[in-house]
Protein backbone atom coordinates (compact mmCIF):
# COMPACT_ATOMS: atom_id res chain seq x y z
CA UNK A 1 0.00 0.00 0.00
CA UNK A 2 0.97 3.45 -1.04
CA UNK A 3 2.19 5.77 2.17
CA UNK A 4 1.23 9.41 3.27
CA UNK A 5 5.21 10.58 2.09
CA UNK A 6 4.85 9.07 -1.56
CA UNK A 7 1.70 11.23 -2.10
CA UNK A 8 2.70 14.37 -0.59
CA UNK A 9 6.13 13.91 -2.66
CA UNK A 10 3.57 13.77 -6.14
CA UNK A 11 1.47 16.93 -5.18
CA UNK A 12 5.08 19.09 -4.51
CA UNK A 13 6.32 18.29 -7.69
CA UNK A 14 2.97 18.56 -9.32
CA UNK A 15 1.49 21.79 -11.57
CA UNK A 16 -1.34 20.59 -12.62
CA UNK A 17 -3.15 18.54 -10.66
CA UNK A 18 -6.87 17.23 -11.71
CA UNK A 19 -9.13 15.93 -9.10
CA UNK A 20 -11.68 13.15 -9.89
CA UNK A 21 -14.14 13.03 -7.15
CA UNK A 22 -17.52 10.84 -6.75
CA UNK A 23 -19.84 10.20 -3.69
CA UNK A 24 -16.99 9.20 -1.45
CA UNK A 25 -15.71 12.94 -1.39
CA UNK A 26 -19.05 14.29 0.30
CA UNK A 27 -19.66 11.11 2.76
CA UNK A 28 -17.47 12.24 5.54
CA UNK A 29 -19.67 15.42 5.25
CA UNK A 30 -22.87 13.42 5.89
CA UNK A 31 -23.94 12.97 2.67
CA UNK A 32 -24.99 9.45 2.03
CA UNK A 33 -23.15 7.19 -0.87
CA UNK A 34 -25.81 5.38 -3.37
CA UNK A 35 -24.22 2.43 -3.94
CA UNK A 36 -22.20 1.17 -0.62
CA UNK A 37 -23.25 -1.24 1.75
CA UNK A 38 -25.52 1.48 3.85
CA UNK A 39 -26.21 3.72 1.11
CA UNK A 40 -28.97 4.56 -0.71
CA UNK A 41 -29.57 1.80 -3.23
CA UNK A 42 -29.67 -0.94 -0.13
CA UNK A 43 -32.20 1.05 0.93
CA UNK A 44 -35.93 0.03 1.19
CA UNK A 45 -38.84 2.35 -1.01
CA UNK A 46 -41.90 1.85 -2.81
CA UNK A 47 -39.61 2.08 -5.75
CA UNK A 48 -35.63 1.33 -6.20
CA UNK A 49 -33.58 4.92 -6.10
CA UNK A 50 -32.17 3.94 -9.64
CA UNK A 51 -35.97 3.97 -11.08
CA UNK A 52 -37.27 7.48 -9.20
CA UNK A 53 -33.98 9.25 -10.14
CA UNK A 54 -34.83 8.15 -14.00
CA UNK A 55 -36.11 10.90 -16.22
CA UNK A 56 -39.20 8.34 -16.96
CA UNK A 57 -40.48 8.51 -13.28
CA UNK A 58 -39.70 11.95 -13.48
CA UNK A 59 -42.28 12.72 -16.10
CA UNK A 60 -44.39 10.26 -15.10
CA UNK A 61 -44.71 10.34 -10.94
CA UNK A 62 -43.30 13.85 -10.75
CA UNK A 63 -45.26 14.18 -7.23
CA UNK A 64 -43.46 11.20 -6.05
CA UNK A 65 -39.79 11.95 -7.09
CA UNK A 66 -39.80 15.21 -5.33
CA UNK A 67 -40.98 13.18 -2.29
CA UNK A 68 -37.83 11.02 -2.71
CA UNK A 69 -35.74 14.11 -3.93
CA UNK A 70 -36.79 16.15 -0.76
CA UNK A 71 -36.34 13.56 1.77
CA UNK A 72 -33.07 11.95 0.45
CA UNK A 73 -31.22 13.90 -1.86
CA UNK A 74 -31.17 17.80 -0.76
CA UNK A 75 -28.78 17.61 2.05
CA UNK A 76 -28.75 21.74 2.44
CA UNK A 77 -27.13 21.48 5.81
CA UNK A 78 -23.92 19.88 4.99
CA UNK A 79 -20.65 21.41 5.64
CA UNK A 80 -17.46 20.90 3.39
CA UNK A 81 -14.74 18.59 4.98
CA UNK A 82 -11.09 18.17 4.53
CA UNK A 83 -10.92 16.90 1.14
CA UNK A 84 -12.68 19.62 0.08
CA UNK A 85 -10.97 22.60 1.83
CA UNK A 86 -7.51 21.41 0.63
CA UNK A 87 -8.74 21.13 -3.08
CA UNK A 88 -9.63 24.68 -2.84
CA UNK A 89 -6.06 25.29 -1.29
CA UNK A 90 -4.60 23.51 -3.94
CA UNK A 91 -5.76 25.57 -6.22
CA UNK A 92 -5.20 28.64 -4.56
CA UNK A 93 -1.66 27.58 -4.39
CA UNK A 94 -1.95 27.17 -8.00
CA UNK A 95 -1.33 23.29 -8.31
CA UNK A 96 -4.81 22.17 -8.93
CA UNK A 97 -6.12 22.61 -12.53
CA UNK A 98 -9.73 21.56 -11.71
CA UNK A 99 -12.20 19.31 -9.84
CA UNK A 100 -14.40 17.01 -11.98
CA UNK A 101 -17.28 15.64 -9.92
CA UNK A 102 -19.81 13.40 -10.00
CA UNK A 103 -21.38 15.11 -6.78
CA UNK A 104 -24.12 17.33 -7.11
CA UNK A 105 -24.24 18.60 -3.14
CA UNK A 106 -21.82 21.98 -4.47
CA UNK A 107 -19.49 21.80 -1.59
CA UNK A 108 -16.45 21.84 -3.52
CA UNK A 109 -17.94 25.47 -4.50
CA UNK A 110 -19.05 26.33 -0.76
CA UNK A 111 -14.81 25.04 0.55
CA UNK A 112 -13.83 28.10 -2.15
CA UNK A 113 -13.08 26.11 -5.82
CA UNK A 114 -13.58 28.38 -8.93
CA UNK A 115 -12.99 25.54 -11.24
CA UNK A 116 -15.22 22.48 -10.84
CA UNK A 117 -17.03 20.52 -13.50
CA UNK A 118 -19.87 19.02 -12.20
CA UNK A 119 -20.77 16.08 -14.79
CA UNK A 120 -24.33 15.24 -13.06
CA UNK A 121 -25.36 18.97 -12.32
CA UNK A 122 -26.30 20.53 -9.02
CA UNK A 123 -29.05 20.85 -6.67
CA UNK A 124 -28.42 23.96 -6.05
CA UNK A 125 -29.51 25.35 -9.61
CA UNK A 126 -33.65 24.71 -10.75
CA UNK A 127 -35.26 26.18 -13.77
CA UNK A 128 -38.53 26.27 -14.92
CA UNK A 129 -38.86 23.98 -17.49
CA UNK A 130 -41.42 26.89 -19.55
CA UNK A 131 -40.01 30.16 -18.74
CA UNK A 132 -36.32 28.81 -17.49
CA UNK A 133 -36.72 31.15 -14.52
CA UNK A 134 -33.93 29.74 -11.76
CA UNK A 135 -35.36 29.04 -7.87
CA UNK A 136 -32.99 28.08 -5.40
CA UNK A 137 -32.67 24.49 -3.41
CA UNK A 138 -34.28 26.02 -0.57
CA UNK A 139 -37.82 27.12 -2.62
CA UNK A 140 -37.35 23.26 -3.54
CA UNK A 141 -37.26 22.20 -0.60
CA UNK A 142 -39.96 23.69 1.17
CA UNK A 143 -42.56 23.39 -1.88
CA UNK A 144 -45.17 20.99 -1.10
CA UNK A 145 -45.50 18.27 -3.64
CA UNK A 146 -44.89 19.19 -7.52
CA UNK A 147 -42.95 22.45 -7.24
CA UNK A 148 -44.79 25.25 -9.89
CA UNK A 149 -43.33 28.58 -11.49
CA UNK A 150 -45.01 31.56 -11.24
CA UNK A 151 -46.20 31.19 -14.97
CA UNK A 152 -47.31 27.55 -13.78
CA UNK A 153 -44.25 25.55 -15.32
CA UNK A 154 -42.92 22.41 -13.77
CA UNK A 155 -39.69 22.84 -12.00
CA UNK A 156 -36.69 20.87 -12.69
CA UNK A 157 -33.57 20.21 -10.22
CA UNK A 158 -30.64 20.57 -12.40
CA UNK A 159 -29.11 17.10 -12.35
CA UNK A 160 -28.73 14.82 -14.58
CA UNK A 161 -31.00 11.84 -14.30
CA UNK A 162 -30.80 7.88 -15.42
CA UNK A 163 -31.42 8.38 -19.39
CA UNK A 164 -30.37 11.49 -19.85
CA UNK A 165 -27.61 12.66 -21.36
CA UNK A 166 -24.38 14.56 -19.65
CA UNK A 167 -24.07 18.66 -20.59
CA UNK A 168 -21.89 18.79 -23.29
CA UNK A 169 -19.66 22.32 -22.44
CA UNK A 170 -18.95 20.33 -18.61
CA UNK A 171 -17.92 17.40 -20.70
CA UNK A 172 -15.68 18.94 -22.99
CA UNK A 173 -14.43 21.56 -20.08
CA UNK A 174 -13.54 18.07 -17.55
CA UNK A 175 -11.99 15.70 -20.39
CA UNK A 176 -10.03 19.55 -21.44
CA UNK A 177 -8.35 19.80 -18.03
CA UNK A 178 -7.83 15.91 -17.63
CA UNK A 179 -5.64 15.98 -20.80
CA UNK A 180 -3.65 19.06 -19.57
CA UNK A 181 -3.27 17.29 -15.98
CA UNK A 182 0.70 15.96 -15.18
CA UNK A 183 -1.43 14.13 -12.13
CA UNK A 184 -4.66 13.04 -11.88
CA UNK A 185 -5.94 12.18 -8.39
CA UNK A 186 -8.94 9.74 -8.26
CA UNK A 187 -11.10 9.99 -5.33
CA UNK A 188 -14.48 8.57 -3.67
CA UNK A 189 -15.54 6.29 -6.90
CA UNK A 190 -16.25 2.76 -7.63
CA UNK A 191 -15.36 3.96 -11.13
CA UNK A 192 -18.59 1.87 -12.08
CA UNK A 193 -20.77 4.63 -13.32
CA UNK A 194 -20.14 5.41 -17.58
CA UNK A 195 -20.15 7.68 -18.96
CA UNK A 196 -18.35 9.46 -15.76
CA UNK A 197 -16.12 6.69 -15.65
CA UNK A 198 -14.44 6.30 -18.77
CA UNK A 199 -13.08 9.94 -18.42
CA UNK A 200 -9.83 8.95 -17.14
CA UNK A 201 -8.95 7.23 -20.42
CA UNK A 202 -7.79 10.79 -21.62
CA UNK A 203 -5.25 11.54 -19.04
CA UNK A 204 -1.97 11.27 -20.43
CA UNK A 205 0.33 12.94 -17.34
CA UNK A 206 2.99 11.19 -15.17
CA UNK A 207 0.81 9.95 -11.81
CA UNK A 208 -2.39 8.69 -11.21
CA UNK A 209 -3.52 8.45 -7.71
CA UNK A 210 -6.29 6.70 -6.76
CA UNK A 211 -8.48 6.83 -3.04
CA UNK A 212 -11.18 4.81 -2.36
CA UNK A 213 -12.40 3.21 1.02
CA UNK A 214 -12.65 -0.15 -1.24
CA UNK A 215 -11.02 -1.53 -4.04
CA UNK A 216 -11.60 -0.71 -7.61
CA UNK A 217 -11.45 -2.13 -11.36
CA UNK A 218 -8.82 0.65 -11.60
CA UNK A 219 -5.88 -0.28 -8.47
CA UNK A 220 -3.80 -2.04 -10.70
CA UNK A 221 -3.11 0.83 -13.48
CA UNK A 222 -2.89 3.71 -10.50
CA UNK A 223 0.61 4.48 -9.32
CA UNK A 224 -0.37 5.10 -6.06
CA UNK A 225 -3.34 3.72 -3.85
CA UNK A 226 -4.83 4.31 -0.67
CA UNK A 227 -7.95 2.41 0.95
CA UNK A 228 -8.94 5.37 3.28
CA UNK A 229 -11.33 8.04 4.11
CA UNK A 230 -10.18 10.84 0.89
CA UNK A 231 -10.76 13.69 3.83
CA UNK A 232 -8.51 12.36 6.44
CA UNK A 233 -6.27 10.95 3.97
CA UNK A 234 -6.51 14.61 1.91
CA UNK A 235 -6.18 16.57 5.30
CA UNK A 236 -2.35 15.57 6.05
CA UNK A 237 -1.34 16.90 3.05
CA UNK A 238 0.72 20.28 3.35
CA UNK A 239 0.70 22.91 0.30
CA UNK A 240 3.70 24.35 -0.73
Amino acid sequence: MSTLEQLQAVIDKSQRIVFFGGAGVSTESGIPDFRSVDGLYNQKYDYPPEQILSHTFFEKHTDEFFRFYRDKMLCLDKQPNQAHLKLAELEQAGKLLAVVTQNIDGLHQAAGSRRVYELHGSVLRNHCRRCRKFYSAEFIKNSKGVPTCDCGGVIKPDVVLYEEGLDDSTVNGALSAIMQADTLIIAGTSLTVYPAAGFIRYFEGDTIVLINRDKTPFDRQADLVFHDKVGELLGQIVVR
